[in-house]
């Protein structure tokens, strides 16, 4: 993989009407995301749709934990990395189909606020957890990125369910089997069964919520982040929101999303 374009190459990107029709300024990806997936993506071709991917019991007992290492890469690197990897905790486990990073110098990020007895997660080493409450009432579950000190992140946005589906059901509060169970930033935290109190947790510790390998997808797709009006204008419109191309697991709004 080719190293992680710098954030001005995001902020000079000339800017155009957003009504425009066939605007593709929040579709366009940087060349880096387009080495990404470009021996993957078949252009031209339907994309089949992407079920979870049905996975015994005993094989995800041996599956492995992710290292430490691989988490300490820039935010932006890390976060098409998580495509496909898996969550567990208890008898639950997610596979990850939404991501979004948050960087550095990114009037979006909550680095911005430096660190705070909320933000002290996201300045440590990659590899751990940082949980918020948004609103209140929705707890997030984000994965630190780089190195200690850094203040970067990628947020879970949406997953597939792989086992745990009941006990998915009950923490949510939903009977059914539908991607509207876990697709939401929100709703992986609930299906998690997760506080604030896992913030700064280990993922890649044994016990508790473990972080672990899963297949990469065949191809992805990419747009701009969700919720984020406050920011500044290149923070909106940068393309750093990534997703399982073909899955339905994936958060609205869908119509933001293309392929790099």
């Amino acid at each position: 993989m080719k190293p992680t374009q710098r954030f001005k190459r995001v902020a000079d990107r000339p800017k155009k009407n957003p009504n425009e029709a066939g605007n593709d300024s929040m579709t366009r990806a940087s060349p880096r995301l387009k080495s990404l997936t470009r021996r993957r993506i078949q252009y031209g071709k339907p994309t089949p749709e992407i079920q979870p991917i049905p996975v015994s019991r005993l094989s995800l007992h041996q599956m492995s934990i992710i290292s430490p290492e691989f988490f300490q890469i820039d935010a932006l690197d890390l976060a098409p990395r998580l495509l496909g990897k898996f969550l567990k905790k208890d008898d639950v486990v997610l596979q990850i189909t939404e991501v979004e990073a948050y960087r550095p110098n990114d009037s979006a990020c909550h680095g911005r606020f430096g660190i705070t007895a909320r933000t002290a997660p996201v300045f440590g080493p990659g590899g751990h957890a940082y949980v918020y409450l948004c609103y209140g009432l929705h707890t997030m579950l984000n994965v630190v990125a780089d190195k200690e000190g850094v203040g970067a992140a990628v947020l879970i946005r949406a997953c597939a369910p792989v086992d745990g589906l009941k006990t998915i059901q009950e923490r949510r509060g939903q009977n059914t089997e539908k991607p509207i169970l876990l697709t939401g930033p929100g709703k992986v935290g609930q299906a998690l069964g997760i506080s604030t109190e896992w913030s700064s947790h280990a993922l890649y510790t044994p016990g508790g919520l473990e972080l672990l390998y899963g297949p990469e997808p065949e191809s992805i797709l990419v747009g701009p982040r969700v919720g984020i009006e406050y920011a500044q204008p290149e923070h909106v419109n940068a393309l750093w929101r990534f997703a399982i191309a073909g899955s339905p697991w994936i958060s609205a709004p869908k119509n933001t999303l293309r392929p790099p």
